[in-house]
């Protein structure tokens, strides 16, 4: 494609690069590792006058959010980033910003949470708000990343819900890898310009956002945000491919790797996909038909196709990055649900740890003696 231009960028910097191309009106920031090369690449393009972007520096995540809040609920196009804790202190308001249907875009370098201590990369902090009502979009690397933060701008506004556009810490955040971005203008074109339709600003038509709603009114609430949210993936997937008419990069709800004739299928999401891709190839080579199912499009989850996609695989084993106590894994339970019938479930890469091409076979050939990638 004409459109691109060839880099060697990390995650973080695909990111802010996205984001420079869009120029949202604000973005609040608080530095959290492995997020903060996002808003410090961000800070640098506004230092350089390269965006004219409303840069609020607050006191922590939870004031991030709310300042993201009020400024999308005044009409401004409205973007930030975090990681791990830094999204668990945002909880209260990631809620209110979902059910005040404000499009929020947000960056995630997803992270381990305390305790104890730890700064690398897995799923849990992500997981913990997937019922929240925001867009969950993961990535497998820097490319995914770029392409993805302007397809869930785009998607934000044209389906007014949040939408996070996740990362994993440190394996993408700093990883650098051979990208493609496209020029300014084309970007700007494609994702428009933002009218938002009510807006507290809007003097001539004056709105509340938050009002109090007891029992019967705030049961409608939620039903209203319920329905409405069933209707996002399609129109992430026709956001989707108007974007790759400009960038020639296909994306989908998932990526199918090799699944058509496979027996086995490996389900997982970000950026273990690689090594899992890598794997199955070496697999092939020895005659084991193995595929990958890919997830990009976590929430809203794709039932119907992904049970259409792993109706005729023999076995179904899938890969959770973060670990639940008590119940089922996040993934593998969403899995198991869409399909009918009982799962292959593995833990891997929690805190960050390497997960390697030969842990993937052995777990495929059933060599591993628990449900743990260790």
């Amino acid at each position: 494609m004409t459109n691109n231009k060839k880099l060697a960028l990390t995650g973080g910097y695909a990111a802010a690069l996205a984001l420079k191309h869009i120029n949202p009106d604000v973005m609040a920031v608080y530095p959290i590792t492995p997020q903060t090369p996002i808003i410090e690449i961000y800070s640098k393009f506004k230092a350089d006058g390269e965006v004219d972007t409303e840069i609020i520096h607050v006191e922590s995540e939870h004031s991030a959010m709310s300042a993201c809040v009020g400024s999308s609920a005044a009409g401004a196009r409205t973007v930030t980033a975090t990681s791990s804790q830094g999204l668990s202190l945002m909880n209260e308001v990631v809620y209110i910003a979902a059910g005040l249907r404000l499009p929020i875009l947000m960056a995630v370098s997803a992270r381990a949470l305390a305790a104890p201590i730890n700064i690398h990369g897995d799923h849990s902090d992500v997981m913990g708000c997937r019922d929240s009502g925001w867009v969950q979009i993961f990535c497998e690397n820097p490319q995914e990343v770029y392409d993805k933060t302007i397809i869930g701008m785009k998607l934000a506004e044209a389906v007014k819900f949040p939408v996070m556009v996740i990362m994993d810490g440190f394996n993408t955040s700093h990883s650098v890898e051979n990208m493609e971005d496209l020029d300014d203008k084309i970007v700007k074109d494609f994702v428009g310009e933002y009218k938002p339709e009510k807006y507290l600003l809007d003097l001539e038509n004056p709105v509340t956002f938050g009002p109090v709603a007891l029992q019967n009114s705030y049961f409608e609430f939620r039903k209203d945000m319920a329905d409405d949210f069933e209707n996002i993936q399609k129109e992430y997937e026709k956001i989707c491919a108007d974007y790759e008419k400009i960038s020639g990069r296909k994306y989908g709800i998932f990526e199918e790797y090799k699944i058509k004739n496979a027996e086995k299928v490996i389900v997982a999401m970000g950026s273990v996909c690689g090594t899992i891709k890598d794997a199955i190839d070496k697999m092939e080579k020895e005659g084991e038909k193995v595929g990958l199912m890919q997830l990009n499009l976590f929430r809203p989850f794709p039932y119907k196709d992904v049970k259409k996609a792993l109706y005729k695989a023999k076995e179904v084993i899938v890969m959770d990055r973060n670990l639940t106590f008590g119940t089922k894994q996040a993934l593998a339970s969403e899995i198991s649900h869409a399909i009918g019938k009982e799962v292959k479930s593995f833990v891997y890469g929690l805190g960050g740890r390497d997960t390697f091409q030969k842990q993937i076979i052995d777990m495929v050939q059933g060599q591993l003696k628990d449900n743990y990638l260790l």
